[in-house]
């Protein structure tokens, strides 16, 4: 049996939990942890690939609104207009904002496995028909895309929930932390991924289709085949979804919810020793008053005063992160000059700019971006959430606002150390709050509603996400060094304010779920919830936590 909560009253846990909770790692952990990364894998290369193709797309449709006759020098091949520009970077993630918190509502109210395939199934149609055009005008393009990728972001949204709840569910509390932290990190693989297709696929189309740079011919620069190009850079984002449809389709319902939502202890017990080498009681009449003495809404004086706050505090942490996450993410082709990584517009041709474009994404992603994921999986249990969260908040700010202050002189003097720092900010916000904002909703909330609390914060962030899409991507756009300084001074704030919010969140390191959401606590042999005073069922502060730890 698990032994008591902190506080908890000495009330111990159901059978099927404790062995969960106490479980080795199994080889079903690892299957779960790739079934589930692989939808993130999607979601991550489905996002992110747009950044790649947005400035073929002004080459193509909207060539001759970038021409300065007058001054060749001044002309901006590539850029779209910014209410184009915006539309097709963000709608998806609007539409991923909506489908988080549909599906986020619908995994608690129908079962995490009953919906977890449909989200796949509408992110593989919806990238194959990203890729489709209604009309050959810029009017019907734009359109056509930007409707598919609505419903694509809608797709992805409801694996943020799903994915995080089921991987916290499955998993043990020795490195629970680590397995949900595993599955967020395929969204790295995810963006190397997206540079690296997009960077072989416009090589191949370059060696078949040379043309001038567009201060040789405006005209002959956009070469016809690269509109073929960016559909398939799009399509492919749906075969990794497909890839693992029939396993994740496999995968038993969560014992937690099987047990604690649908209470059916038995059958809990009996999926779990089908892909578990555990033996489990299935305990239906301990599971009963469980059942009841944690029965309460997510809209009730209950759940405010059990975790109102930490539910303000992962979603507002959340939000801020992902402010600075996306606008880094999506305004990197308007960066990436300034860092010399690619080169001026008006001397490449279209293609040749999305190679470019694309190998500097696939590079800053390898050397920043990447290993700031496995850095967390590594550490998060021995270090804990909430520290890792505090020191990626607050050194991003430090390295976005030595580039907002230092910005002229990097861009002209001193490009290495604009690349160095610009490549940190990517590690820290992935050794840091991009990774624990997403693991931290999935264990702290009650069974009941633990995928709606996900939902609630994940798309607070993808609200965040959408500021980034319509605001400050919107300041960068031209490549004005003042706009950008501006841009570069709004994320330092933005992360120093998601600094101080973490103090909100408590650490949830080395605890059981029913542990931490207080559930647990509430249930003795002869107790029901009336019986447990309210600070015994409350989860500890992290710093609480923290120093009970060391005693």
């Amino acid at each position: 049996m698990a032994g008591a909560a902190p506080g908890g009253g000495g009330a111990p846990n159901l059978a099927v939990l404790d062995a969960l909770d106490s479980a080795r790692t199994q080889m079903y952990h690892m299957k779960a942890i790739v079934i589930a990364g692989m939808g993130f894998f999607t979601d991550a290369y489905d996002l992110f690939c747009i950044s790649t193709v947005s400035k073929l797309l002004g080459r193509l449709y909207y060539e001759e609104s970038n021409i300065n006759w007058s001054d060749d020098s001044q002309s901006t091949p590539g850029t779209l207009p910014v209410s184009v520009n915006n539309m097709v970077t963000g709608v998806a993630l609007v539409g991923t904002l909506m489908g988080q918190l549909v599906f986020g509502y619908f995994g608690d109210k129908l079962g995490r496995k009953r919906v977890y395939g449909v989200t796949l199934v509408l992110m593989a149609a919806c990238a194959i028909a990203s890729g489709l055009s209604f009309g050959s005008s810029a009017r019907a393009v734009m359109g056509t895309l930007c409707f598919f990728r609505f419903w694509l972001g809608f797709g992805i949204g409801g694996d943020y929930p799903l994915s995080a709840t089921i991987m916290s569910e499955y998993s043990n509390k020795k490195t629970r932390g680590a397995f949900i932290a595993a599955v967020f990190a395929m969204q790295g693989v995810g963006i190397i991924f997206a540079g690296l297709v997009s960077m072989i696929i416009s090589a191949i189309f370059l060696h078949y289709n040379p043309a001038p740079s567009f201060k040789q011919d405006h005209k002959a620069s956009a070469q016809p085949a690269a509109d073929y190009m960016w559909r398939i850079v799009l399509m492919i984002g749906a075969f990794p979804a497909l890839a693992t449809f029939y396993w994740r389709m496999k995968m038993p319902e969560t014992a937690r919810y099987t047990a604690l939502i649908e209470g059916n202890a038995k059958q809990a017990a009996s999926d779990m020793e089908k892909v578990m080498d555990v033996e489990i009681q299935a305990e239906q009449d301990k599971l009963a008053r469980f059942k009841a003495a944690n029965d309460y809404p997510l809209l009730s004086a209950e759940f405010a005063g059990r975790h109102g706050l930490h539910l303000i505090g992962t979603a507002t942490t959340w939000f801020l992160l992902d402010i600075a996450f996306y606008s880094q993410n999506l305004t990197q082709k308007d960066i990436f000059p300034a860092i010399h990584l690619t080169s001026p517009a008006v001397e490449l041709n279209a293609l040749k700019e999305v190679f470019q474009i694309s190998r500097a994404m696939f590079l800053v992603a390898l050397f920043g971006t990447f290993p700031g994921y496995w850095v967390t999986v590594a550490l998060i249990d021995k270090m804990g959430r909430y520290l890792i969260q505090l020191i990626g908040f607050f050194m991003m700010s430090v390295f976005l606002l030595l580039m907002a202050l230092m910005y002229q002189d990097l861009k002209t003097k001193h490009t290495s150390l604009f690349a160095l720092f610009y490549a940190l900010t990517f590690f820290f916000a992935n050794f840091g709050p991009n990774s624990t904002t997403f693991v931290l909703p999935a264990e702290l909330f009650p069974t009941r509603i633990r995928s709606t609390c996900h939902a609630i914060s994940a798309a607070s962030g993808k609200a965040g996400a959408i500021v980034a899409a319509y605001g400050v991507q919107t300041l960068t756009l031209k490549g004005d060094v003042k706009h950008i300084q501006t841009a570069l001074y709004i994320l330092c704030v933005t992360n120093m304010l998601g600094f101080f919010f973490t103090f909100l969140v408590p650490e949830t390191m080395g605890r059981s779920l029913e542990e931490i959401s207080g559930e647990d606590g509430n249930v003795g042999p002869d107790m029901g919830a009336a019986d447990a005073s309210r600070d015994d069922r409350v989860p500890v502060s992290s710093t609480e936590w923290q120093s009970s730890m060391h005693e």
